[in-house]
């Protein structure tokens, strides 16, 4: 799967690299997801949300025009992603929840690309699911 990750710290980077472990190809930048480089989302089709980044939902409407079909957030909090505006842009939404220690960054990490994985077998990523379509996978777990 092809995807992007905006606004990753370096302790970040180094554990999802080791946790990706070159299954996904995934762009990284330093720079926050804002109008002025979401274009560098063209032709991903999955959105890695790190540090909190709003999604609004012009953004969101912007990263569907772009291909973004997934976003994954490092954290287990949603506030900060508009998931009504995603759920009717047709886009799957998955947090980290099983994650007892937010500061564990490999844990994080690795629940990232697992959620990553899920996608890309087209199946849905269970209690990490956060998203506003019609899962039936999600509501059963």
């Amino acid at each position: 799967m092809k995807a992007i990750a905006y606004n990753i710290k370096p302790d970040e980077k180094e554990w999802l690299v080791l946790a990706n472990y070159k299954k996904h190809d995934i762009t990284i930048i330093a720079n926050s997801l804002t109008a002025d480089t979401l274009s560098f989302a063209t032709g991903k089709e999955a959105l890695l949300v790190f540090n909190n980044d709003e999604l609004s939902s012009n953004m969101i409407l912007g990263l569907r025009a772009l291909g973004i079909k997934y976003i994954a957030t490092s954290s287990s909090q949603t506030d900060h992603l508009d998931l009504t505006a995603a759920g009717l842009a047709g886009m799957k939404v998955a947090n980290v929840p099983l994650v007892a220690d937010q500061a564990d960054t490999k844990a994080r990490m690795e629940q990232v690309v697992k959620n990553l994985d899920q996608w890309a077998a087209g199946k849905c990523v269970g209690k990490a699911c956060c998203c506003q379509n019609d899962c039936a996978t999600a509501k059963k777990m």
